[in-house]
């Protein structure tokens, strides 16, 4: 197997929800014991916003709200979870974590979930898989780490980029040795860094065209991995058109549309993220019938339809989402912090629009309430009577 170095990742460093207006010295805690299931669940979410030259503002919240559903309604133990936000979410930083957490630990039977929030490309790849019949062009989506910066020459920014392509996603996820694998995309594929007001998860200049071409050290990797498999490269052509690799694959796009990072009530999330893991948090379901729901709700404007790939000749479009066949219970909000009788919830299954001073919480458990007192974006403060454990999950009350 390929290695580059081995290196410790930190699943919720000082700083990281801060995007959700909360400080370094406010993490999460977990003083519920949570059950071992049969499989191990591993977990891996990358959310950047800080690109250099087209920033966004929704990616680590994706990963956050992806990490609390894995966690809370999946059942994945919080130190399966690996979180990488933006500056260690380089292109080395996201290869080591794919190969250290999850193809050097998943076995057979295991359950495994990538998401991947942020920039997407097509760039020229001069040894082309797959070549354009109309233009005769080698284009390759790829996925932009945080260091995946063009470089401007003259007016323009092009050049080689150290991107992780498709391909190169295939390759590992050949590597991971469970077919109980979910990999989830809110990136584009091509765009511009902004269209009609909305920004849109594209790197500045991301059509590609002869401007963009892929490194060497990607072909390089590539290489690497077919002599792991033993693979001709006429056998990874062949592997690659087939379909997926393993598993699912839910991509926020279309394989030539834009991903829309969207300005909601009070804050900034994928379009497709947000609706994905609201779903969840309120309803089981099949890969199937959760992307029809969410392509009923993304707006028409947006021209914004996921996409759904599943491993050839299985039936995962009919399974449960992320393999898990009995998830904890629904919620409309997490406990992230308590003050005597004050506390801030996180809201993850409610449209936080709804929620208003007077709006009452349950957690069924308990049956401690919460009266919500004011909101911010994601994040409500209420009060309470008696003790309420940190990552209690709870329900909408009556009034």
């Amino acid at each position: 197997m390929p290695k580059v170095s081995r290196r410790h990742f930190v699943q919720v460093a000082s700083g990281t929800l801060a995007t959700l207006g909360l400080h370094g010295t406010q993490l999460l805690q977990h003083r519920k014991v949570l059950a071992q299931p049969t499989s191990r669940r591993l977990g891996l979410v990358i959310g950047i916003n800080a690109y250099v030259d087209a920033p966004l503002y929704g990616c680590v919240n994706d990963a956050i709200l992806q990490r609390q559903l894995l966690i809370h309604r999946f059942g994945f133990n919080p130190r399966d979870v690996v979180m990488l936000l933006d500056q260690q979410a380089t292109r080395q930083g996201i290869l080591d974590a794919i190969e250290d957490h999850l193809i050097d630990q998943a076995k057979p039977g295991d359950i495994v979930v990538v998401h991947f929030s942020g920039h997407g490309s097509l760039v020229h790849d001069l040894d082309p898989i797959c070549v354009n019949p109309r233009t005769g062009e080698g284009m390759a989506g790829t996925l932009v780490p945080v260091d995946g910066t063009l470089p401007r020459i003259g007016e323009a920014r092009e050049g080689v980029v150290p991107d992780i392509m498709g391909h190169t996603l295939f390759l590992l996820m050949s590597a991971i040795q469970t077919d109980h694998l979910t990999v989830v995309l809110d990136s584009c594929y091509a765009g511009a860094a902004t269209r009609d007001d909305v920004r849109v998860r594209a790197r500045e200049g991301g059509e590609g065209g002869d401007r963009i071409t892929i490194s060497h050290q990607e072909k390089a990797y590539q290489d690497r991995w077919l002599a792991h498999f033993g693979w001709s490269r006429e056998e990874f052509v062949e592997q690659y058109q087939q379909g997926v690799a393993r598993g699912v694959v839910l991509a926020a796009t279309q394989n030539h549309q834009l991903a829309i990072d969207e300005q909601l009530n009070g804050f900034v999330a994928g379009a497709f993220s947000y609706r994905l893991t609201q779903h969840l948090w309120q309803q089981d379901g099949t890969p199937d019938h959760v992307l029809a729901e969410i392509q009923q709700q993304i707006p028409e404007n947006y021209r914004q339809q996921p996409k759904l790939e599943v491993a050839v000749g299985s039936d995962y479009g009919q399974r449960p989402l992320y393999f898990v066949e009995n998830p904890n219970a629904i919620g409309h909000a997490l406990v992230i912090e308590q003050e005597g009788d004050r506390v801030r919830l996180l809201l993850v299954g409610i449209d936080p629009g709804t929620v208003r001073a007077g709006t009452i919480f349950v957690n069924p458990d308990s049956q401690r309430r919460v009266t919500v007192g004011t909101r911010d974006g994601l994040i409500a403060i209420g009060q309470t009577t008696g003790s309420i454990a940190i990552g209690a999950v709870l329900t909408l009350g009556e009034d």
